[in-house]
Order: C-alpha cells, then sequence, then structure tokens
C-alpha cells in the first residue's frame, strides 16, 4: 500500500496509535476520521500544501500524518530509503524536489541534529518551505544553528490525544483553543481524540467537559498563554523534591542543553543520601570531560534557577537510546543512572 493509500484509509476508518511511553507504560490512543482531517486541513491552513518527505515512522502520530495531508492534497510522499540518516534525507530531498512543489517535512529535534552536523544534510534541510519540528522541546542551541543555515523551522505542540501538533510556534491553529487550569495546559478543539482504547478511567481523567459542554484534553503539561501565545515550561509530572524544594527537571534540561557539548543531554532523577531526591544529567560525552562539564552546568543552573537545582552527577553514555518516535527513552535512561549512582 502506498503512502498515499494508507493516509486515505486512515481518513476514511481512523487510526490508533500507541503513544511513545517514553516515561510510563503506553496508552493506545484513539482518532476519528475526522480528528486526522481537521488537524490535516488547520495544518495545510497554516504552512500550506506541497510536497512531503516521510522521515519518521507511520506507527507515530507525526508520521501518520504525513500520509494523511499527502492525501488531502492529492499526493504521494517521498519515503526515506532505510533507517533516517543525513544521506538518506539528502536522497529523499533530491527526489521530492524533482516534482516541482513546495517542500515539506516533518521531524523530531534529533534529526534536526543530526542534519545540521552534515553539510549536504544541512543544505537539503533549508530546501524546504516548512520543516515540522515536534515530538520534544527543540533546543535553543539547534533552533539557533537551524535559523543561521536557512532552515524554516516551525517548532509544534502537541500529541497522539490531539492528532499530531496543534499549537505552531506558540499560536494554536485554525479551531484550537487552550486554556491554563492551576498552571496545567488544556486543548480543545475537533482534533481531539476519542479516548484511550480499553480505559475508561483513563479518559475520563485525562478528557473533561466543562460546563459549556465543551471538551478538554488534559495535557499534564505546564505552561502559561500570554497574548495568545502558548509557552510550554515542563511537565507537571517532572518534579524532584530536592531538600525540600521543588526543581522541574524540565527547566534544568532546557539550562543544561544550552550548554556546548551537552545539547543532546537528558536530565532524569536519581535518589540522594542527603537531599532526597536530585538529578542526572545522562550525555553522550567522554569520560575526559565529564568533570568539566558537570561544573559549567551546576554553575549555569544555579545562576538561572537557583542551586538546590543544580545536577549531582553526570553520566558519559555512547549514545542517548531513542524510541521509535525518536524521543530520547527516558524510563530506560533513568534506570541507568540510578543503577549508576547506587
Amino acid at each position: 500500500m502506498s503512502g498515499a493509500e494508507q493516509g486515505r484509509a486512515a481518513l476514511a476508518s481512523g487510526a490508533v496509535i500507541e503513544t511513545s511511553g517514553s516515561t510510563g507504560v503506553p496508552k493506545r490512543v484513539v482518532l476519528s476520521a475526522a480528528a486526522l482531517r481537521a488537524s490535516a486541513e488547520a495544518t495545510a491552513a497554516r504552512i500550506g500544501v506541497g510536497q512531503w518527505v516521510l522521515a519518521l515512522p507511520t506507527d507515530y502520530v507525526a508520521g501518520l500524518q504525513v500520509l494523511v495531508r499527502s492525501a488531502l492534497a492529492g499526493t504521494e510522499p517521498v519515503t526515506l530509503a532505510g533507517s533516517f540518516t543525513a544521506q538518506a534525507f539528502v536522497a529523499a530531498t533530491a527526489v521530492a524536489s524533482e516534482r516541482n512543489r513546495r517542500l515539506l517535512t516533518s521531524l523530531v529535534p534529533a534529526q534536526v541534529a543530526t542534519l545540521l552536523d552534515d553539510p549536504d544534510g544541512a543544505r537539503a534541510l533549508a530546501a524546504f518551505d516548512a520543516v515540522l519540528v515536534g515530538g520534544q522541546a527543540l533546543p535553543d542551541a539547534v533552533r539557533v544553528r537551524a535559523a543561521e543555515l536557512g532552515a524554516r523551522i516551525v517548532r509544534t505542540y502537541g500529541s497522539s490525544e490531539t492528532s499530531g501538533g496543534c499549537v505552531y510556534d506558540g499560536v494554536p491553529l485554525d479551531g484550537v483553543r487552550v486554556r491554563a487550569v492551576d498552571g496545567e495546559l488544556q486543548l480543545a478543539g475537533p482534533m481531539l481524540a476519542d479516548g484511550y482504547l480499553g480505559d475508561d478511567v483513563l479518559t475520563a481523567r485525562t478528557f473533561v467537559e466543562d460546563h459549556a459542554g465543551t471538551r478538554w484534553y488534559r495535557t499534564g503539561d505546564l505552561g502559561e498563554i500570554e497574548s495568545g501565545v502558548v509557552r510550554v515550561t515542563g511537565r507537571a509530572d517532572n518534579v524532584i523534591i530536592s531538600g525540600g524544594v521543588n526543581v522541574s527537571l524540565d527547566r534544568v534540561e532546557r539550562v543544561v542543553r544550552g550548554i556546548p557539548g551537552l545539547q543532546q543531554s537528558v536530565v532524569v532523577p536519581i535518589a540522594h543520601a542527603r537531599w532526597g531526591e536530585a538529578s542526572a544529567i545522562v550525555a553522550p560525552v567522554t569520560a575526559p570531560v565529564v568533570d568539566e562539564l558537570l561544573a559549567v552546568a551546576r554553575i549555569a543552573v544555579a545562576e538561572q534557577i537557583g542551586a538546590p537545582a543544580r545536577p549531582s552527577v553526570l553520566i558519559p553514555v555512547a549514545e542517548i537510546p531513542v524510541l521509535a518516535s525518536g524521543k530520547p527513552d527516558r524510563a530506560a535512561l533513568t534506570a541507568l543512572a540510578r543503577a549508576a549512582t547506587t
């Protein structure tokens, strides 16, 4: 079945997407055909239509949406040959360019970083009219590098429960409503999922109705809305208590990723004999630079967040394990860090 045919099938019958499970047990999200269509149409209204290059797995909502958007546009997406590499992306971009349409693609931050590190990959990235980047926050250092090389990055926010990204560069797509309730971001709109397959309790807890009958998705993300622009500050459940002080590990990770040499790092919780809980940096670095980079990170975090938020240890790894979605496998990294510090 071709990519466009798969997209048309999803538009006819909907889909069930298994979430990445980066921090817990995966869930199966039920997406109706109407929700998928609403999301794809809202994306087209924001960035236009064109020739899509498929660089993500199609069992991941961002990959599925490339198929759905292509089906709605009456085009066939260009698919990478084999797994993602800079060379495979360059080759797919060359094929897509021959079709004389606007070039569009959807990537995760790790893929963007891979392309920026390859001269041919960086040139290919800059050829696209829009590069949707989601799945996790795009590190500022990567965003700046991409902009300097001419890449047209569109940062997306959303999830499987919203049929993919529904807020682009902080601005909700047409038909999307956003509110903050006790600091938690909640989303409403025609692209919301029906719920979780076989889990009515979780569905009822996650999708709630207000007094007007509007159905809202509780994202579990902390954030704020100012002048219509959404800013995500972290996960509500990614907080530790260190020495009696609440510390957002998402904030710590953003600071750490701004340090040269630590752009691909992940910050996870560990137990601490004195403070109860602390944080560990896991990064693809070599042993000789660990002490120096940890010292720099502790100073930066103390200055920008506060001394209680300083990470306790830096654990070097050959590479960061990732899930099929391209997100870091935080459950595996947390287990690794805890094993290394006990």
